[in-house]
C-alpha cells in the first residue's frame, strides 16, 4: 500500500479486490489497531483470545537482542460477545528486551505492545483478497451465499526491536454490513478454525 501525506493532504493508495464496500477498505488499512476499529464499530469490547504459540528458541537462553532473536508463531482469534470477528496468524520477531518483557512475559498482544509502546509502527499492507468455501464469488452473490464469502490480509507491522508478519482473515462479510445484529445472530464457527488457512490464501508476491 502506498500510504502518502505531505502538510494537509493523506492518500491511501492500493490495488483492492473489486466489490469491497469503504468499511472494509477501512478494516484492510487498519494498521495495527483492528481492535480498537472494530470496537468502535460493534460498540463492544473485542478480546484477544491465543489459540497457539510456538516461541524458538525455546527455552529462552539469553535475552532478545539484534544477534540472538527470538521468534514466535501464534494464531489469535479477536473475539466480540464471543463471535469469531478476525482470526489472525502472525510471526513475530523479537530482538528487544524491553519488547520481549512485554509480550513473552508480561502477554501483551501485539496492538497492546505498540500503544503501551506509545509508538505507531510502520505498516506495509502487503496483499488483500477474497475467497469463498464454495460458493463463487461475484456481483450476484446473494445474502446467503454471502456468509460464505471470506476477506483476508497478508501485511507486516514492525518498530525497532519488534517486527511482525501477519496474515488476517474475516470468516464473515455479514458483519461489516449488519453490525450489532451479526453478534445477536450468533452460529458457533464449529472449530473452523483447524481449517490451514494459508493453504487456501495465494502467497503474496510482494516480499
Amino acid at each position: 500500500a502506498a500510504d502518502k501525506f505531505d502538510a494537509r493532504v493523506t492518500s491511501v493508495e492500493f490495488p483492492w479486490p473489486p466489490g469491497l464496500t469503504g468499511l472494509e477498505r477501512i478494516m484492510l488499512s487498519a494498521s495495527g489497531d483492528l481492535q480498537r476499529l472494530l470496537s468502535a464499530f460493534f460498540m463492544r469490547p473485542i478480546t484477544i483470545a491465543l489459540q497457539s504459540a510456538s516461541t524458538s528458541p525455546s527455552p529462552r537462553t539469553q535475552p532478545a537482542s539484534p544477534s540472538s532473536p527470538l521468534t514466535q508463531k501464534r494464531r489469535v482469534h479477536l473475539l466480540c460477545a464471543s463471535r469469531i470477528a478476525c482470526i489472525a496468524t502472525s510471526t513475530v520477531t523479537i530482538t528487544s528486551q524491553e519488547c520481549e518483557r512485554l509480550f513473552l512475559d508480561e502477554g501483551y498482544a501485539i496492538g497492546q505492545l505498540f500503544r503501551k509502546m506509545k509508538t505507531v509502527p510502520r505498516f506495509c499492507l502487503l496483499d488483500v483478497g477474497v475467497y469463498d468455501d464454495g460458493a463463487g464469488a461475484g456481483e450476484n452473490i446473494n445474502a446467503e451465499e454471502r456468509k460464505t464469502v471470506k476477506l483476508w490480509r497478508r501485511y507486516t507491522l514492525d518498530l525497532e526491536g519488534f517486527a511482525c508478519e501477519i496474515l488476517e482473515e474475516f470468516p464473515d462479510r455479514d458483519m461489516f454490513v449488519l453490525g450489532e445484529r451479526w453478534l445477536e445472530d450468533y452460529e458457533p464457527l464449529s472449530d473452523r478454525d483447524n481449517t490451514n488457512y494459508e493453504q487456501l490464501i495465494p502467497s503474496s508476491s510482494t516480499t
